[in-house]
């Protein structure tokens, strides 16, 4: 397959562009004041435990500690091992206890990011969930036939 990534930069901004048979596939854009931190991975800490707002606050090495509900602490599909009780977060989480979580909505103003603990790194056609049970595909895949046979091959792929 030809393939040519092409990359312009300057002290505004960094573009690269991805051609597959001189058609362009992907372009990502990426201003230094617009940073972006919507869908990193963090390692980070816990930082506070709040049992009266159901929340905790994750120091994940930014100016304020990320913002981490209840609701999005873990992602465990499966049947056999219900949630924990949803009024418990002082025991689902520890101070000083590390855990891994991804952003999903930007800090603004005095407030940290909001994280989760529900991992997904979309790629261009399969959605990696790690835990989960299901096979994700992305959206932009709008054939149902496709969405399928991708569905079919990656089920051949996964490990007992």
């Amino acid at each position: 397959m030809d393939k040519k990534i092409i990359v312009n930069c300057d002290n505004r901004a960094t573009r690269v562009a991805l051609l597959e048979k001189g058609k362009l596939v992907e372009l990502d854009i990426e201003r230094p004041l617009q940073y972006r931190v919507v869908g990193n991975l963090y390692k980070g800490t816990v930082a506070n435990v709040l049992p009266g707002m159901q929340a905790a606050f994750v120091d994940i090495g930014m100016e304020k500690n990320a913002f981490l509900y209840v609701d999005d602490i873990f992602s465990d599909d499966s049947e056999d091992s219900p949630p924990p009780a949803r009024g418990s977060i002082e025991k689902m989480l520890r101070v000083g206890e590390e855990i891994m979580v991804q952003v999903i909505k930007e800090p603004l103003g005095s407030k940290g990011a909001r994280v989760t603990g529900q991992i997904a790194i979309p790629g261009r056609y399969l959605v990696l969930v790690p835990g989960a049970d299901y096979i994700g595909v992305s959206r932009r895949i709008e054939s149902q036939t496709e969405r399928e046979r991708l569905r079919r091959d990656v089920e051949k792929l996964k490990p007992g």
